[in-house]
Parts: C-alpha cells; structure tokens; sequence
C-alpha cells in the first residue's frame, strides 16, 4: 500500500471507529430507563436494572470472540451485523412486555451486539498506529465514554417528549445508522510485524495458553475489581441518587452527565499517561481515586455535591481502566 493511501485509510478507519464508539457508548444511559420500565412492567427496580448486568456480561462474551469473527469476516461485516443487531435489540425492548423479554432484548441481545463492535473495533483501529496506542486508544474510547453524554440529553429529551417504546425505536434506528456508516469507513488493519527468535517466528499466545499463565489471573482480577463498581454506579446512577443522596429525579438524572463526564476524562488522562509512565502505575492511580468514591458512598454524609464528585472518581477510574487495559494485556502476555 502507498503511504498516501496507507494514511488515507488509517485516518478514515479512526473516523469510523469514532462514530461507531459514540453510538455504542449509548448503552451507558440505561439508568435513565429503570424507573419508567419499572412502572411499565410493574416489577422492582432491581429486577428491571438486572438487564444491565445482563449487557455487561454479554459485552464481555461477545468482546472475547469478536477477534476471531474478523479474521473470518473481517472488520466491515462484523461492525455492521452488531449495529444491525443493536438496532433489533432497542426495537425488542421497546415492545417487551415482561421481565423476560426485557432481559433478552436490552440485556443478552443489545450486550452481545455492543460487545462484537466495541473491542473489535477499538483493537483494529489502534493497530493503524502503533506508534501512539494510547492517545488513539484514548480517542477511541473516548468517543465510547462520549457517547452516554450525549444520548443522555437524547434519550432524556425523547423520554419527555415520545414516551418509553418510540424512545427505543428512534435510539436504536441512531445507532444502527452511525455504526453502520461507521462501518464502511473501516478498513482490517495490516498484519503486524512478528518477532523472530534464532529463525523461528513467535506467535502471540493463544486464549487457553494465556489461561496458564498467572499473569492472565492476575490482570483478570485487577480488571474484576476495577470495573466492578464502575459497572454497578453507571447502572443505577439515577436511582441510587434519588434512594442514597435523596435528590429529584431532575437532579438525580444529572448523574448520568457526571458519569459520562468523567468516564470520558478517565479514558482521556490515563489513556494519554499510559504513554507517558507504566501502565500498571497508571491501573494503580485509578483504583486510589475510586476506592477514594466509594469510601464516600458507602461512609461520608452525601450533599448532592459530595455524591457527584464520589461517582465522578468512579467512573474516571472506570474509564481509564478499560482504555489502559488493553495495551497492559497485550504487553504482558505477549511472548518475550
């Protein structure tokens, strides 16, 4: 390929993972929805806000296979079937009609969907520029983080506007049009260069020879912990504001913009210093703040400013985490 289209195409593939980024992080408003889903279906908050357990672990299944359905499909095929399915996944949850379904369509089916675009892409698009893997990585998943911004104030709006169902349908249409834009603007990324030791060509571990090896449990755990309580303040920020901190359903929505705000800044600052000094100095920084916000949860008295700030180190750590984590993984199980 010549440099001129070589840089063409890596900076139209930035583009796109941008785009499909933003649409994907869309899912990180989803406290926004339990209490109107509550009412609907009748069931308890808790119940209803399971379906984000759900997605998470179906993001984190679908995000394990995604690499092997682009070495087959490549990148293009793979994006477009998950905005298709994100789309049909939005569609179904606005006509679910009880628990069950609800957990099928916004849980399994919208987490399996966001999950094979989202580390798929992110991996594709920093292999384009492997000299600056984490300021493209904190651009990439910056837009992710960016994403549940700015469909708060989409969602929130059509929620007051539309009601429940057609806010489904008209958010998943969004994001099953800019994923799939996002798509053709993608392109594989070219085959790293492997290392050879005295003639012989080393491979990157496998998924089950990485399992073998302690550092892959140790990662595993870090990774558990870290996003664990990032996982559980993004999917009930609404409602732990109105039960813990007593706010107004206004105000307690503003905790979806002080999520995405700092998620975004936790992507952006560690994912850039993780340029800058170890990666795993970088992981340390971000579990200090965030033990930092759950300290102030679970014991400080909460003001409305008090519970902010205390989500605020939550989510940052959150974000950061899962842009330096990658690059981390890849660093320390790689063969020597």
């Amino acid at each position: 390929m010549k440099t001129s289209d070589y840089q063409r195409t890596r900076w139209l593939t930035l583009i796109g993972t941008i785009i499909t980024q933003f649409a994907l992080g869309s899912v990180y408003t989803w406290s926004l929805f339990n209490g109107a889903l509550s009412a609907k279906l009748d069931e308890p908050v808790s119940q209803v806000a399971f379906s984000f357990g759900l997605l998470s672990l179906g993001l984190a299944i679908s995000s394990s296979v995604a690499g092997k359905l682009q070495e087959r499909f490549g990148v293009k095929r793979v994006t477009m079937a998950s905005g298709v399915l994100l789309g049909i996944g939005f569609f179904l949850t606005a006509h679910s009609n009880n628990l069950m379904m609800l957990w099928l369509s916004a849980g399994v089916l919208v987490g399996l969907a966001d999950g094979a675009g989202y580390l798929l892409t992110l991996s594709n698009c920093v292999k384009w520029f492997p000299e600056r893997k984490g300021l493209i990585s904190a651009f990439a998943i910056g837009s992710y983080g960016l994403g549940s911004l700015g469909f708060k104030f989409i969602d929130s709006q059509l929620l007051a506007t539309v009601g429940l169902e057609k806010t489904f349908m008209i958010w998943g249409a969004i994001v099953l049009v800019m994923i799939v834009f996002g798509s053709t603007l993608m392109k594989d990324a070219p085959n790293q260069d492997v290392k050879a030791v005295n003639g012989v060509v080393e491979n990157d571990f496998t998924l089950a020879q990485s399992m073998r090896k302690p550092q892959y449990w140790m990662l595993a755990v870090m990774f558990l912990t870290a996003c664990m309580s990032g996982l559980y303040v993004i999917g009930v920020a609404k409602d732990i504001a109105q039960g813990l901190a007593h706010m107004d359903v206004a105000s307690a929505a503003n905790a979806v913009t002080v999520i995405s705000i700092a998620n975004l800044s936790g992507r952006l600052v560690l994912g850039i210093l993780s340029d800058k000094i170890a990666r795993i100095r970088v992981i340390t920084i971000g579990q200090v703040v965030s033990l930092v916000g759950m300290a102030a949860l679970l014991f400080a008295p909460l003001s409305d400013v008090t519970f902010f700030a205390a989500i605020a180190c939550v989510a940052f750590n959150f974000g950061g985490t899962i842009t330096v984590f990658p690059s981390l993984g890849e660093r320390v199980l790689r063969p020597e």
